[in-house]
């Protein structure tokens, strides 16, 4: 049975905001999957009440699964899709060596993003120095670096898991002073980023969607 919009009802919904970078990170797992989503695409200022309604937390993305269960953490999506189906190995190295990495990916959500959050939006918290933020995130970046001098990508010399949970998050910081971040001495970082940048599975993942409302129809993600 299909829904209004024509999508099959048993296709799982994501709903996603295309410049998130957790939402991004969510969207490459499921185009590295071979999943397929109805996708709602939001305005994070302006959510729909579907969502509110599975999600009450309020933040993409959120995953709403044919038998009504709700994934609402984006480490959690991008294990589901590649738990159902993993063609790349993506999950390879955090079963092989998994207490390193998850370490790597938990500093770039919580000290990491701490920083890149007062680094770029420094008048929604008091006394916060942008510069001062700018300096511990680079911190961050230097310990990827030191890396990305060894092996292609995170986790060797292959795209995976940790690849797509980080990069997200280090464009974003990279894209707050473009011409600061070009001019570091982070070769590794930088050849990394605008290799995962300039990729067709980064590109896809970040096609336009128009924004979804009540009764409109929910086009396929990703699109074919």
């Amino acid at each position: 049975m299909d829904d209004v919009s024509g999508m099959p009802s048993e296709v799982p919904i994501l709903y996603s905001f295309r410049r998130c970078p957790y939402a991004m990170r969510a969207r490459m797992a499921i185009v590295a999957s071979g999943q397929t989503c109805a996708l709602r695409e939001v305005v994070l200022r302006d959510k729909p009440p579907e969502m509110i309604t599975a999600s009450p937390k309020g933040t993409v993305p959120v995953l709403v699964l044919p038998d009504e269960r709700v994934i609402e953490e984006s480490l959690e999506i991008m294990r589901w899709a590649l738990g159902s189906n993993d063609p790349e190995g993506w999950l390879a190295p955090l079963n092989d060596d998994g207490d390193d990495f998850n370490a790597l990916i938990a500093e770039n959500d919580e000290p990491f993003k701490d920083a890149l959050d007062r680094y770029k939006y420094p008048t929604r918290y008091e006394n916060s120095d942008p510069l001062y933020y700018r300096t511990q995130g680079l911190a961050f970046l230097e310990k990827l670096n030191a890396r990305l001098l060894k092996t292609t990508y995170l986790c060797g010399n292959d795209f995976t898991f940790a690849d797509a949970a980080i990069s997200p998050f280090i464009r974003q910081f990279a894209n707050n002073d473009r011409d600061w971040f070009n001019a570091l001495d982070l070769p590794g970082i930088q050849n990394w980023l605008q290799s995962i940048l300039e990729s067709d599975r980064f590109l896809r993942v970040m096609d336009k969607y128009p924004t979804w409302e009540s009764g409109m129809d929910e086009p396929a993600f990703p699109s074919t």
